[in-house]
């Protein structure tokens, strides 16, 4: 699916206002497409069910959603066109962090409510931003002690050379820490990077006990594939908080992927009616041969509809007045389970899940209700400094 230009979804007429306009930012296109359109299959669903309910205050949605193609310069180009040409009332858009620090200062700047639907490093701080997605403090929290108590308590840490990558790192070095481990090394590899012959022999020259991945993007896929290759998978059991992102475990033969663990605020194979009705929904307009639907899809799904509940409550869309509903600790039953968004932070408490790789899906092996979204909750306080837009990072 690719959508160079504006793709527009609504279905009823329009009233004298004229739509709600909604903006879309993905990839559809490059390394990260596996991961965009699932992102966008959510929003246009809940877009067309908002719409068959009557739309919001009376008016339907339009979706203006624009293919980034995994390219930042893009990002920052369509961000401005949605905020400044198309008008739109909020965007919902970003994959990595990168992309979403291009485009974050954006919409500060033209006052466009926005909302990041991606799992992340966490620490972003801005009244002006909802994150929906899980955070490290929601899963790598998790993730890390369950593989250490399998696996042992000396890791190695393999991450995307970027802000996700390596703030991520950094919480995994916390947590293996926490819990009586020692980090041997830590090796950041750039986006594009396709060989990691040389990175696989000092794995395994350092005999680590287990391996920590924040690996990202359709290019990185190949690690796992070489990894496999060099004999070491049944040798370093590896856990990972992106694996599964870009469709791995579809695209792996199950000899190079059963055994990942991972840690989401959502799989697709969850059994609630909620998560099968979502599923089923998606891949009854788009095929069998619909990519791997993500957390990041039903976090983009939870999004819009933790959006369209503020303006329920505000009776407007006007951008002060929606945030000030949701920050009345606005909540959304999902795909996912509750999802509640925290007002200091503007973040959200969810649910989290611990899951392996089994025969090309994800065997679900136990669910954290609930779980608070940020550690360094204490120093965002939106409500004490409404004013602030940092992004803070965990010192270690």
């Amino acid at each position: 699916m690719t959508l160079a230009a504006p793709s527009l979804i609504g279905t009823m007429a329009k009233a004298a206002d004229g739509p709600i306009k909604i903006g879309s930012l993905h990839d559809l296109a490059g390394p990260l497409a596996a991961t965009g359109e699932p992102m966008v299959y959510a929003i246009q669903l809940a877009v067309e069910e908002l719409n068959a309910a009557g739309g919001l205050l009376g008016r339907e949605l339009e979706l203006v959603n624009y293919d980034t193609q995994s390219n930042i310069q893009l990002y920052s180009q369509y961000a401005q066109q949605l905020a400044v040409r198309d008008k739109v009332d909020v965007i919902h858009g970003g994959i990595t962090s990168a992309s979403r620090e291009a485009i974050r200062p954006i919409f500060d700047r033209f006052r466009t409510l926005y909302f990041y639907n991606t799992l992340y490093e966490g620490g972003v701080c801005d009244r002006n931003t909802f994150n929906t997605g899980t955070t490290p403090a929601q899963t790598v929290e998790k993730l890390v002690p369950y593989a250490m108590n399998l696996w042992g308590k000396k890791a190695y840490i393999i991450a995307a050379d970027y802000n996700y990558g390596q703030i991520t790192a950094k919480w995994m070095k916390k947590y293996v820490q926490d819990n009586g481990g020692e980090v041997v090394e830590i090796d950041f590899f750039p986006l594009d990077v396709t060989n990691f012959g040389p990175s696989i022999s000092r794995i395994q020259a350092a005999k680590p006990d287990l391996l920590l991945s924040a690996m990202v993007g359709g290019n990185h896929t190949a690690f796992y594939r070489q990894w496999a290759a060099a004999g070491l998978k049944g040798e370093i059991p590896i856990a990972s908080t992106t694996f599964g992102l870009v469709n791995e475990p579809a695209t792996l033969e199950p000899e190079e992927s059963n055994g990942v663990i991972g840690s989401y605020g959502y799989f697709e194979e969850l059994q609630t009616p909620a998560s099968l009705a979502f599923v089923k929904a998606i891949k009854d307009r788009h095929g069998a041969q619909t990519p791997y639907i993500s957390e990041l899809a039903a976090a983009s799904y939870e999004g819009v509809y933790l959006w369209a509940e503020g303006v329920k409550l505000a009776g407007t869309t006007e951008r002060m007045a929606v945030i000030e509903a949701l920050e009345t600790g606005i909540s959304v039953d999902g795909p996912s389970g509750k999802v509640v968004i925290d007002p200091k932070t503007h973040h959200v408490t969810r649910n989290a899940f611990l899951a392996e790789v089994e025969n090309k899906s994800w065997k679900v092996l136990e669910t954290f209700e609930q779980q608070a979204p940020l550690d360094t909750a204490a120093v965002c306080d939106l409500e004490a400094n409404p004013n602030d837009t940092t992004q803070y990072e965990i010192n270690i």
